[in-house]
């Protein structure tokens, strides 16, 4: 069914909502302040779903996506908002979330973080699927609305160099025997190294393997494989020293972080730097400072902030992880300041933390679960033995909100200060940096 819809605001995944009769109409492709036609494919009793299919009124932030499949390909929602706009609803998203389900007093609104909107990615897992009625294969992001995955030759937001290998990677693979048992491809782009990693479900013929060391040789990429589990990921040349140059720099502390393809990186390494910068000046690092890094990763932060501080102890969930860190702790004459200890950070308690002695400064850059149970234990733990500054980097405003209020709302810590973090330029994923001063 198609109405003529107005629209007065933008929800947190960047559709138009409109409202009749109490009830909100959430509208895809649509802009605040625009007047649209659009097709209602979904109602419910307090909501219903719309597609914008004619603009009557535009909006000034409407701009030209630049991706041909935009609209269909899931990978991006907001391509028609202009970048500026993106930011004001990510920011918008986030406070929404610490005033109002945080329960905080208002606080100092950082500046947005910002870098490059284009060719940003250098992590993304690209799904592969053989089309018979084509007889091609199909590489690329799965569509917005459904499992099928988008037929497409570029894409703007992935890194220029993977953008452009596209079309010469789906013939690759079209000529490979096992084209339809190949469901997935991981790619990690290094500073020099372009990685991909092939998920594929029965063996590799020594002629597919072929096929792929000479299409790697042909576009300076490295191949690695994985048959089933994590623990078959392997280089398909495995005695390349091409498998160790996968890494990412951070000059301004004069670092390089080695890893591989199945570690978690941040997608975008432009925004990544700014934020580490960001991270360090908010904790104040002093160089008498003991400092505690949660679910610390590769270190990302963890080996900057031993640049500064006295003693540094990283805590990560993932042994492989810790055991990278440290390895990259050694590589760079910090194994002196800093340590690594792998365990369930989701299970601690205050027992746990007093146990490690006073820190002076904490760092939390948990996934999207969040970190309930540290900031709980925080709270409850001896007060002579809490952090004088936390510094939290989050991936997911709602648990943000969440362990704020518990954080704050306990009278142990005050929120000084909050920002966005554009690390998905138009998409609706939000991350954020906030701030936190002891109060007792």
């Amino acid at each position: 069914m198609s109405e003529i819809i107005k629209i007065d605001s933008i929800d947190n995944n960047g559709r138009g909502v409109a409202r009749r009769d109490g009830k909100a109409i959430f509208v895809d492709g649509a802009i605040l302040n625009e007047t649209v036609e659009a097709n209602i494919y979904q109602k419910k009793d307090s909501f219903e779903v719309a597609t914008a299919t004619r603009i009557i009124k535009e909006s000034s932030a409407r701009v030209t996506p630049r991706c041909p499949n935009y609209g269909v390909c899931g990978g991006c929602s907001m391509q028609h908002i202009d970048p500026s706009t993106q930011v004001a609803v990510k920011q918008r998203t986030l406070e929404d979330n610490l005033w109002h389900i945080g329960k905080v007093e208002k606080a100092k609104v950082l500046p947005p973080i910002h870098g490059p909107y284009w060719g940003y990615r250098y992590r993304a897992r690209l799904s592969v699927r053989y089309v018979r009625k084509k007889n091609d294969v199909l590489v690329g992001f799965r569509e917005k609305k459904g499992r099928f995955v988008v037929e497409m030759d570029t894409c703007p937001v992935l890194a220029k160099r993977v953008s452009d290998l596209i079309p010469s990677l789906r013939a690759c693979l079209n000529n490979l025997s096992c084209r339809e048992d190949i469901p997935q491809i991981e790619v990690a782009v290094g500073e020099e190294t372009v990685v991909l990693a092939l998920r594929h479900m029965v063996p590799l013929s020594d002629e597919d393997t072929q096929k792929l060391l000479d299409f790697a040789k042909k576009h300076d990429i490295v191949w690695w494989t994985q048959s089933k589990g994590l623990d078959t990921l392997k280089p398909l040349l495995t005695n390349s020293s091409d498998s160790h140059k996968l890494y990412y720099d951070i000059p301004q502390f004069g670092l390089r972080m080695f890893y591989e393809p199945s570690d978690f990186t941040q997608v975008n390494p432009f925004i990544n730097r700014t934020l580490i910068h960001r991270a360090l000046n908010l904790l104040e690092i002093e160089s008498s400072d003991r400092v505690a890094d949660l679910f610390c990763g590769l270190g990302n932060f963890t080996l900057p902030l031993a640049t500064m501080a006295k003693e540094v102890m990283g805590f990560e969930g993932s042994e492989t992880l810790t055991e990278r860190a440290m390895q990259g702790a050694k590589i760079h004459g910090l194994e002196n300041k800093v340590s690594f200890t792998t365990l369930n950070l989701f299970d601690v308690d205050k027992e746990w933390l007093e146990n490690l002695g006073f820190f002076d400064k904490m760092l939390l850059d948990p996934p999207r679960d969040g970190a309930f149970a540290v900031c709980k234990a925080l709270t409850e733990m001896n007060p002579s033995l809490r952090p004088k500054r936390i510094v939290y980097v989050s991936c997911n405003p709602s648990t943000l909100a969440r362990d704020v209020d518990v954080l704050v709302n306990s009278g142990s810590y005050k929120l000084l200060s909050a920002g966005v973090i554009n690390m998905f330029p138009h998409t609706a994923h939000v991350e954020s940096i906030a701030a936190f001063d002891l109060v007792c």
